[in-house]
């Protein structure tokens, strides 16, 4: 069989993937998901259970999934391209366009009282932000911290904390804080994406959703990508639900209509905004495997796509990260232990699972994950309605990526 390497899946291996998504949704743990997964010119699509976790409709393949931290992956693209515009430079200062992040103090100890500081060394760099090393977000070994508590109190807009204000007022909260770390000196989860988000708005004075359509979303066919869902797409998006982490209960954290996407948005979220489909995400992630390719279309350049899609942290970065993830491994099934961290999304820098070092991608606090991988010319995509209130998620996605690469059969 000459024609068989590197063609796709074998017949035996995606009929045991939708066997094992199958069972996910029958222990009535998850009620629904859609799953896409492509190798070479192979695409394989299961839509699997229902919207709704009483049953209703059925999912299908167009259905409009929350991407919540999967949104990074896509959202950071804006800033590439200001930076292959040379509308942005790595290593400027960000005060010009982000004058709330100027002259920031930093405290003594991250995990000291908010008035124990001392001056930042220098300013927050464009790099700094798109590296998530600018000095704030989520450490999971500091989450009582008094810093924790006030970014947690200005800044957090997910469902339980009420709507956000507009990007101006944000920035305004934000600097009032002073910052965890030096700048550059330390990885820190989510904060850094939602700033990049705002950074894009203001150097191209226009929202950072309008530049993302004009620049990524319509060039790649991504219809169904936004920040919101409109009226006449509603039925297509499913309730977000949280489950009782005692009980399994399911809880709508959030409804369709009426629900917190069904009108856009004041604050356009760069680390967690998205909603989108399967094959919109498809449609990204084969464009970095292409190099920053769409058809004959060039989106994003070589470089951009290489610097987005391998690690960007210093030796320094990766071991506090490491030991950050390795104290959460049973809350995180694993997420975030395989190393690196490029541009909005994690890069395998050593082979922990069945994945190769290389594979690029994230995952999200809604039951979301999508990864590539160059060495196998592959990309997965799993979406659910599920929050990571319960393991069940986690676990899904685990056994989905343990599956998926057993599917392929050269």
């Amino acid at each position: 069989m000459m024609g068989k390497s590197n063609s796709g899946f074998s017949e035996a291996g995606l009929r045991r993937l939708r066997e094992v998504l199958a069972r996910h949704v029958e222990s009535k743990r998850i009620p629904g998901l859609a799953a896409l997964v492509s190798r070479g010119g192979q695409t394989h699509v299961e839509a699997i259970g229902t919207m709704r976790h009483d049953g209703g409709a059925p999912m299908r393949r167009d259905t409009i999934f929350r991407m919540a931290s999967t949104s990074k992956p896509v959202t950071i693209a804006a800033a590439m391209i200001l930076l292959d515009e040379c509308r942005l430079r790595l290593d400027d200062p960000v005060d010009p366009w982000l004058p709330e992040l100027a002259d920031r103090r930093v405290l003594k100890r991250p995990d000291g009282p908010l008035d124990d500081t001392v001056p930042a060394r220098r300013p927050i760099t464009v790099r700094d932000l798109l590296t998530s090393t600018f000095g704030l977000g989520v450490d999971f070994a500091l989450l009582d911290s008094p810093i924790r508590a006030a970014t947690f109190e200005r800044t957090d807009y997910s469902v339980a904390s009420g709507p956000a204000p507009d990007p101006d007022e944000w920035m305004r909260r934000l600097g009032e804080l002073p910052l965890s770390y030096q700048p550059g000196e330390r990885w820190q989860y989510d904060l850094s994406n939602e700033v990049v988000g705002v950074l894009v708005a203001r150097v191209t004075g226009r929202p950072l959703e309008t530049f993302l359509r004009e620049r990524i979303l319509d060039p790649l066919g991504m219809k169904d990508t936004a920040f919101h869902v409109p009226a006449g797409k509603i039925d297509r998006l499913p309730p977000l639900y949280g489950p009782d982490p005692q009980t399994g209960e399911f809880i709508v954290w959030d409804e369709a209509a009426g629900g917190r996407l069904s009108r856009p948005p004041a604050f356009q979220g760069g680390g967690g905004g998205l909603v989108s489909t399967v094959d919109d995400y498809h449609a990204y992630f084969r464009m970095l495997l292409n190099h920053g390719m769409h058809g004959s279309e060039r989106i994003l350049s070589r470089p951009a796509v290489e610097m987005m899609t391998t690690n960007r942290l210093t030796p320094e970065q990766q071991a506090a990260r490491d030991a950050m993830y390795r104290n959460i491994v049973h809350l995180s099934s694993g997420q975030g232990l395989q190393g690196g961290w490029g541009f909005g999304m994690a890069v395998r820098t050593y082979r922990g699972d069945y994945a190769p070092i290389g594979q690029f991608g994230w995952d999200g606090g809604t039951g979301t994950t999508v990864y590539a991988d160059r060495a196998n010319q592959l990309t997965g995509v799993l979406l659910t309605q599920v929050g990571m209130s319960t393991p069940d998620p986690m676990r899904l996605i685990n056994d989905f990526w343990t599956t998926l690469y057993q599917a392929i059969d050269d």
